[in-house]
């Protein structure tokens, strides 16, 4: 075998454990990562003949950027690594903003901070992310997780996982992300405590009323060894308080078709249902001008304890938890142009689309501005359980058991207060005030021009009255239980180390529940639900500032005394209801409301995962190149269930004569189709429904996954990597649901009449995971004069599927699917029985239209350590990725398909830093970039939009003054970079959204 000759700077991070000498719990640890890449390390520095090593201290980023690059040169796969030091040395609010460091991975941002990651163009749906090897499930219904739910102070490690190996868990077609917690019995110091508090403060808060400026993070950590290094315990706890403030403006999307220009000959409209608006243009449904501001409140701990009472058992539990609450609000006003009826005039038309003009309400319209005052709250939970027991049974024999537990819950209350503008609110019967006229254009990427008709009269208590409350709770679980059991035997051969094999087991169940509680109108005055009037003890007049001052003046609402004043006899609450005029409803008030919605969205799904897999390692020598790497194959068995409440209609009663039975009204009397399994279904409030069959969908599939990574040492400083792998993501969590309706209709033809099934369901427990066959193929060099590696990498993604749509589906299996199916169906009018036949199904499916993804990285690391003693610590990291794709996609806006790039793809992705220490300073600069991208945002309801490109640049300080204390400045958003989104083309204006900058500082202790 070739003889490697590590640096010896690298040799002396071996002999001292890659210990950290400040930071809290993440700088505790001996990270390695991953165990493949210890074994490897430890057997070249075992072959290095060395007879004297210098020991070189190294400290901070720097020693941080080290580690990184020699555990991505050991690792076995193509993966990136941020250790303990990185994640620490920056106040990263998520792990997401953390992660962004790397190579080929960008965030989006919501609220400023990056919430969700994006691998190698790919969305967080495409992502998964394991802790401790465990798989992690969301607060949010979707496969990724909240990395905000994650201090960055109790982990370790994180690594992102590029290309697969079969015994990794199975899901990530964009890739896996891996994050570690401590462990104590691999820290270096006997005992060892640390403290780290920063306080910070968002310069944004002062433009924005009733938000909060300040807040603060602080981390207290313990290690310690025991029973001569036999025991170990580690405990960490992490809080964080943080303020938010927002100004934003929000497009919504393109909902109308109108002729507005009025141009004979126009054929610039849609060509859908058969060309009928081919002389129409688009009209948005309106806009939103909004300050937000909250607080959110983080605590999170961490504990484990480590046995190993001989050299070859050990016996390791952890656990994690982490508490999320945020309280939120966001006041301003809703513009809602209702261009289908409204009077149009000067309009502005761009690409066929209305982007400005002035609207007028009509007779026949619902033109108007309404004053939001929304008061939102999250409280969110992660759990995560789990024990490993690791035996080395023989010198060639290894068995490792883990049993595992992870939850998340979640309960989103969103709470509105909308208000309209009067005649006169101090009327007996006050009167809606029916003279709006809007005037508006958009400026693109830039604020617009806005002009309202009744802008005074929005900060006139005599004017404004309160005319809706709603509350809309989402409430929604998730939790899964695993068992897996990895044996690993070593081999006495030329070619093959050893071979690895093993299974894992998991059941994981998600349950959603949805209700409601809402009173009055948001377009127009109730009679019977009458609106409120607003004191001036309720109220504030608030003014934009900034950028966003010359827009109107409006009421911020107290929304405990509106409601108290409201309802003096107790505020409503939210329940799950039918509502007393859905259908079915037998107890119900026919002018009631409609809120079978609410039972329909709410239900549970199951998923059931058998894996098993066998994987051989490789060393060998080809020729005078040594070549390590792995190839295995992965079986997995999934099964998904959903439960199920499908509309099976209700069936006539007859009375002696086989004629429909009528009541004393008149009217047919309708009971439920038991036959068909239709039960009394009652709801929260007693209403009780009787055309619903519960019941559960259910469906099975078995997939294989070859895996193949090959890593060729071309000299002691290079090698060339090669992986090659099918891989595969499954279907958000939430998107395995079923709600179905099933209807049976009479239809009668020239050939005859015949009963026919047809139905619908938005999503649906037989959708299949997405796959890829990717490759992946690099060349690394890593410097011996200095420390620094450059790497260059291309990868290429063959997709099958990378979307999900909804398909009508003709002749549908209607029985075979799962569906309930009569065994008979009688003619109403002749009582004839009809032959059945399966119709249209419109339902959610696994798109057809994939295609590749390819691309190429380059990242670039090195300290200039041969520069004069004062410029030896100047560094930089700077990375580059460009990703293309031919897969296009549709997103339905309102009246609008349009086409979309992949979401989460950005074409050019860049991340830099700088920096520079030198006794005991520190101080870097990073920037990151990526230009425009597809993903989702916020309004009334989720849409889909193309973000413009940003740079975020970060600014962080520090001195040490010792080896136990130690002081750092954070800036982070120096510029403070705007989100900025748009349908399509930039003249749609989406979203413009300011976060402001937040400024750290604070203190780090260690003993």
């Amino acid at each position: 075998m070739r003889k490697f000759k590590p640096s010896q700077l690298y040799i002396a991070l071996l002999s001292c454990g890659f210990m950290v000498s400040s930071g809290g719990l993440y700088a505790q640890e001996a990270v390695k990562a991953t165990a493949e890449a210890e074994n490897v390390a430890a057997k070249k520095s075992e072959e290095q003949e060395v007879d004297a090593i210098e020991v070189i201290e190294v400290t901070g980023f720097r020693r941080s950027l080290i580690k990184s690059i020699n555990q991505k040169r050991f690792a076995d796969t193509v993966s990136e690594q941020i250790t303990a030091d990185d994640l620490g040395a920056l106040p990263d609010v998520s792990m997401a903003d953390a992660l962004t460091r790397l190579p080929g991975i960008s965030a989006v941002r919501t609220g400023g901070q990056a919430a969700e990651i994006n691998i190698r163009g790919m969305s967080g749906g495409f992502v998964s992310t394991t802790l401790n090897g465990r798989e992690q499930v969301s607060t949010s219904g979707q496969r990724s997780v909240e990395f905000d739910q994650y201090p960055s102070e109790l982990i370790s490690q994180a690594s992102v996982f590029k290309s697969p190996k079969v015994s990794l868990i199975e899901g990530g077609v964009a890739g896996t992300v891996e994050l570690k917690t401590a462990s104590p019995l691999k820290n270096e110091d006997k005992h060892s405590f640390n403290v780290n508090a920063r306080g910070m403060y968002n310069d944004l808060a002062s433009d924005v009323p009733d938000a909060t400026s300040t807040g603060h993070r602080f981390s207290v950590s313990y290690q310690g060894k025991f029973a001569d290094d036999t025991v170990g315990i580690a405990l960490g706890y992490a809080r964080l308080f943080q303020p938010s403030a927002t100004t934003q403006f929000v497009g919504l999307n393109y909902s109308k078709l109108r002729d507005v220009d009025g141009l004979a000959d126009d054929t610039n409209g849609p060509s859908k249902e058969e060309g009928i608006h081919l002389a129409k243009e688009y009209v948005g449904e309106g806009f939103e001008l909004q300050h937000k501001g909250g607080e959110e409140t983080r605590d999170g701990f961490v504990a484990t304890l480590e046995w190993q009472p001989v050299d070859n058992f050990s016996l390791k539990f952890d656990s994690f938890y982490s508490k999320f609450d945020s309280e939120e609000f966001a006041r301003g006003y809703r513009v809602k142009f209702d261009g289908s009826q409204a009077a149009i005039g000067n309009a502005t038309i761009i690409d066929n689309s209305v982007i400005g003009g002035t609207f007028n309400r009509t007779s026949n319209s619902s033109t108007r501005v309404e004053i939001v005052n929304d008061d939102n709250s999250d409280s969110d939970e992660v759990q995560s359980f789990g024990i490993n027991a690791d035996w080395q049974i023989t010198d060639n024999f290894n068995m490792a058991v883990d049993l595992s537990y992870s939850s998340a819950t979640s309960d989103f209350r969103n709470g509105l207060i909308w208000s309209l503008v009067a005649d006169d609110a101090n009327a007996a019967q006050p009167e809606f005030d029916n003279n709006v006229s809007i005037n508006y254009l958009l400026n693109g990427l830039d604020l617009p021009d806005v002009s309202l008709n009744q802008a005074d009269a929005l900060t006139d208590l005599n004017r404004v009255m309160v005319t809706k409350y709603g509350i809309y709770p989402y409430v929604n679980s998730d939790e899964v239980i695993a068992a897996r059991v990895d044996f690993q035997y070593s081999l006495d051969s030329d070619y093959i180390s050893s071979v690895e094999f093993g299974a894992r087991y998991s059941e994981r169940e998600y349950s959603s529940d949805r209700s409601v509680y809402e009173f009055g109108s948001d377009s127009g005055f109730n009679s019977k639900e009458k609106p409120l009037n607003i004191t001036a003890d309720m109220a504030t007049v608030v003014d934009w500032k900034g950028d966003f001052s010359s827009f109107p003046s409006y009421l911020a609402l107290d929304q405990n005394k509106v409601l108290n004043a409201w309802f003096p006899q107790g505020i409503p609450q939210p329940v799950q209801t039918w509502g007393g005029s859905a259908s079915g409803v037998i107890n119900g008030d026919p002018l009631g409301k409609d809120s079978a919605w609410t039972m329909k969205e709410s239900g549970q799904v199951f998923e059931d995962i058998f894996a098993a897999y066998i994987m051989a390692n490789i060393d060998v020598e080809i020729g005078d190149i040594p070549v390590t790497g792995n190839f295995g194959v992965r079986i997995v068995r999934t099964k998904q269930a959903s439960t199920s409440l499908q509309d099976v209609g209700e069936k006539t009663v007859k009375d002696a004569y086989g004629q429909d039975a009528l009541d004393e009204n008149g009217d047919v009397i309708v009971q439920a189709n038991a036959e068909l399994g239709a039960q009394f279904i009652t709801d929260d409030a007693g209403l009780i429904n009787q055309k619903y069959a519960p019941g559960i969908i259910e469906n099975t599939y078995t997939d294989y996954l070859p895996q193949m990574n090959l890593n060729f040492h071309i000299t002691p400083n290079d090698q060339i990597r090669f992986a090659a792998a099918k891989v595969m993501s499954r279907p958000n969590i939430d998107r395995l649901a079923s709600n179905s309706s099933v209807n049976i209709n009479k239809v009668t033809t020239d050939s005859g009449t015949y009963a026919e099934i047809s139905g619908n369901a938005k999503n649906s427990p037989h959708l299949k995971p997405f796959y890829a066959n990717q490759y992946d193929i690099s060349y690394e060099r890593y410097f011996t004069e200095s420390d620094g590696s450059f790497i260059f990498a291309l990868f290429y993604k063959d997709i099958e599927s990378a979307g999900i749509v909804t398909q009508t589906i003709s002749e549908y299996d209607f029985a075979g699917n799962g569906l309930i199916v009569p065994d008979e169906y009688i003619d109403p009018l002749s009582g004839v029985p009809l032959e059945i036949r399966n119709g249209n199904f419109e339902t959610a499916f696994n798109d057809d239209k994939g295609g590749y993804i390819k691309g190429l990285e380059v990242s670039y690391t090195q300290v200039f350590s041969f520069l004069p003693d004062f410029w030896s610590g100047l560094g930089l990291s700077t990375s580059y990725s460009h990703t293309k794709s031919e897969i296009q996609q549709i997103s339905q806006l309102g009246q609008q398909d349009l086409p979309i790039t992949l979401p989460g793809l950005s074409e050019n992705v860049l991340q830099t830093t700088l920096f520079w220490g030198y006794e005991g300073f520190e101080t870097r600069i990073s920037a990151r970039y990526r230009d425009e991208f597809v993903s989702e945002q916020v309004a009334v309801e989720a849409q889909t939009v193309n973000y413009d490109d940003e740079l975020v640049i970060d600014y962080q300080a520090s001195y040490q003054f010792n080896d136990n204390l130690g002081v750092v400045f954070q800036v982070n958003n120096v510029t403070d970079e705007p989100t900025k989104s748009y349908f399509g083309v930039q003249s749609q204006t989406g979203t413009i959204q300011y976060f402001g900058r937040q400024f750290f500082l604070g203190m780090t202790y260690t003993l």
